[in-house]
């Protein structure tokens, strides 16, 4: 049976791969195309986690009329659909086509910090072309580790095909619970490095560690990257994402705090958090509104 079963995943991980690779050698404007027809297939045809996506506007945005959270809505549907079709491409895009739609702003304190503690954490959202910050990791110096925080999938040759496609650009997948050994072990070797952690993922029980009103509601945060930034004494950033036009993107790297050891407990994921909530306001339909963020119930002691 795990003969079969593992057999199963491996064709699944070949029939991915390659439609994948015959997908991405195609131009983004031909994506963008089926990205076009994808959105009428997922939103009304599939009805994709439509119930979800209304739920979690509504509830956020309650003084918003039935109208604006429509448009919001139909422009998570665009938005999703190109992220799709942006994560098929970075499989084959080319890394002069990547700095070209994703434009890097306040790189030199990013660097300047890195080699002067010995390593930085950036706080990325769920947002916008964020998938393509993968191309940051030609910045750094050739022994520099742009290590990528992330979640390993259940299928392992899927989760080796998308390991593959976020290590092109000298990216360094680390799999969340082994992050802080990893760090240790990087930093006793001398290696400078770069934390990217997505901070806005939904914490299970256990790691439901800070409880905040985010977006108007009860919300459970992770605090994964503020614990490695104090411990190691790395400055934390915030990743601001904007969606400049479609295929196009701009990544500000924000200072938040240069001494993280000198924080209170929590005062860097809140910071997180009010940072987060700034940018999904600016412009909501850039968010993952299909993720079930809202399953945990605050408990009483929280």
């Amino acid at each position: 049976m795990k003969t079969l079963t593992n057999l199963r995943h491996k064709l699944l991980y070949w029939l991915v791969y390659a439609s994948m690779w015959l997908l991405a050698s195609l131009p983004l404007s031909l994506l963008y195309l089926l990205s076009d027809g994808l959105y009428y297939l997922l939103r009304y045809l599939l009805r994709y986690r439509r119930r979800v996506v209304r739920r979690n506007l509504e509830r956020s945005f309650p003084s918003h009329t039935p109208q604006q959270l429509l448009a919001i809505e139909r422009q998570f549907y665009h938005y999703i659909c190109d992220y799709m079709v942006q994560e098929v491409k970075l499989l084959r895009m080319s890394h002069a086509e990547l700095t070209r739609r994703m434009t890097y702003e306040n790189v030199s304190t990013y660097l300047d910090l890195m080699q002067r503690y010995g390593g930085i954490v950036v706080l990325i959202p769920h947002y916008a072309s964020f998938e393509w910050l993968i191309g940051m990791g030609l910045y750094a110096r050739p022994d520099d580790i742009s290590m990528q925080v992330y979640k390993p999938l259940h299928n392992p040759y899927l989760d080796a095909l998308f390991q593959r496609i976020r290590s092109r650009f000298r990216g360094y997948n680390v799999p969340k619970h082994s992050t802080a050994r990893e760090v240790i072990r990087l930093r006793r070797q001398g290696r400078h490095m770069v934390i990217g952690l997505i901070t806005d993922q939904s914490p299970n029980r256990r790691e439901a560690n800070h409880w905040t009103t985010f977006l108007h509601q009860d919300t459970a945060f992770m605090d994964g990257a503020e614990r490695i930034a104090r411990m190691m004494h790395f400055p934390v950033f915030y990743c601001e994402l904007t969606q400049t036009r479609r295929g196009y993107c701009t990544a500000r790297f924000d200072l938040l705090f240069e001494h993280p050891h000198l924080t209170a407990e929590g005062e860097i994921t809140e910071c997180f958090v009010r940072r987060l909530e700034a940018t999904i306001q600016r412009d909501p339909a850039y968010w993952f509104w299909s993720h079930k963020r809202w399953k945990l119930s605050r408990p009483p002691s929280a």
